[in-house]
This record gives structure tokens, sequence and C-alpha cells, in this order.
């Protein structure tokens, strides 16, 4: 992988990557580093978006691999496990590379790595991908945040967007796995026109839609109240989070 097939990748035409999230754009950026930002909404259960997540090989792009295959990733979902990605034997031994490690994780609501991607690996940098999940009446709204900081010998300006185009294809990605990502509903366009966004979704037809559980009975802190906030305002801090929980590793 190197900055040319990033850029290259980037700039694919929208049709050769699939729907394109609800809001995509570079949301910060100074001489120092870069946020980038992007949503969709799928008909699935916080429940499936989560255990998809735990599977890259299902929907992380092998474009952005250094194996040039999807089946060589894995995750262990568990603060301090690992993103990896498995380099096979081509008679010099097996190799492997980690893309992230795992900061945050509170099952069905947020999942936060830290790791610098593809060619940002080699530089002085912090990454952090912070993955929100909100459940909607539809099913669930999916929001990545990118944040890029530290010294590179790339310009800003040049590989920022690149960036945006690389974290939005695997936010594509993980929608299509979960069935394709839904258009924004009247209230979602509203709420993004009076924020001064403008919905890019392409329209299509929405998936059954996922079978609403009760709500639970006290608001959990760290993800906003309402779907529109979840699409507009960044991650907040989760002070009120849950003791980590066991969980099996995927395989």
């Amino acid at each position: 992988m190197n900055l040319k097939i990033m850029l290259a990748t980037a700039l694919l035409p929208i049709a050769g990557i699939g729907a394109v999230p609800a809001e995509a754009k570079v949301i910060d950026q100074s001489d120092v580093g870069f946020t980038v930002a992007h949503t969709a909404q799928v008909a699935a259960t916080p429940e499936d978006v989560w255990k998809m997540l735990k599977m890259p090989q299902k929907w992380w792009s092998k474009e952005h691999s250094w194996s040039g295959d999807a089946a060589n990733f894995w995750l262990d979902s568990q603060a301090g496990g690992c993103f990896c990605e498995k380099l096979p034997d081509t008679g010099k031994g097996l190799g492997s590379v980690q893309h992230a490690r795992i900061l945050f994780a509170k099952p069905n609501e947020i999942l936060r790595l830290s790791g610098a991607f593809g060619p940002l690996q080699g530089e002085a940098l912090t990454g952090t991908l912070t993955i929100q999940i909100k459940e909607t009446p539809t099913g669930a709204a999916i929001r990545f945040d990118y944040v890029v900081g530290g010294y590179m010998r790339f310009k800003v300006p040049e590989i920022a967007p690149a960036v945006d185009g690389v974290i939005g294809e695997q936010l594509v990605g993980l929608a299509k796995a979960l069935g394709g990502s839904l258009p924004p509903t009247r209230d979602e366009k509203a709420a993004a026109e009076a924020a001064g966004e403008k919905p890019t979704l392409t329209e299509k037809k929405p998936a059954p839609a996922a079978k609403k559980k009760d709500a639970p009975a006290k608001k959990e802190s760290g993800l906003d109240d309402a779907v529109a906030d979840l699409l507009t305002d960044p991650p907040k801090a989760d002070a009120d989070a849950d003791e980590p929980k066991d969980e099996d590793t995927p395989e």
C-alpha cells in the first residue's frame, strides 16, 4: 500500500464503491493534523452492527490491506486488542501488521481504535478512529470520526482528502455488509440543512426495517440523545461507561 494507491482509490467514481454515506467531509485541518467524519444508516440492529464490526474481513476493503486479501484481517474487540492482518508466507516466513489497537469497547455503542492507517503508519502520527452506533426507528445510525495529528512528511491539504475517501470507503463497506445504507429521513434532511449540510446519500429503496426494541429505562451517557445529534455532533466522552465485559475473539 502506498500514497499513490491511496489517492487513486479515494478518487474512484462513486458508482465504483456503492452508496455514499449520508455525510462525509474533512471537518477540520491544520498544519499538524486533520479530522474526517462519515455517517450512514442501516436497517440492522446495533447488535448486528457490533457483530459485523468485529469481523473486518467481511467489510474492510482489500484495496487497503498489505496482503491484498481481506480474509487476512482479524480484530480482538477488547481494550488492548489488535486490529491486525496476517502476511502470508512467500518463502521468507509469516508476517503480520498491526493496523490499530483497541482503546475503548462498549458493545453495541462505541468502538475506539488507535492507529495510523496505510502510508500514515510510517510517519510520527497518532490516528484515533471512533465508531459510534445509535439505535434508530429503522435500524441503526453509524458514525466514523478519524482524528490524525503529529509530524508527517505529507502535506495536510493533499493527504486529508485522500484519507477522508479511504475512511468513507470503509463505512460504505460496513453498510453494504449489513444490507446497504438507507436514505436520510425527512427530519434528518431538515436537521442537516439547519446545520448547513446537504445530505449526499443516493436515494434507494430501504431494506425491511429492523424490529425496534423497547427503549432502556435509563439513558446511557456518551451518545447523543437524538439521531440528528449523532449525525452532526462530534463524539462525546463516556464518563459513566460500564466495566469491560469478557467477549470471545472472532475467528
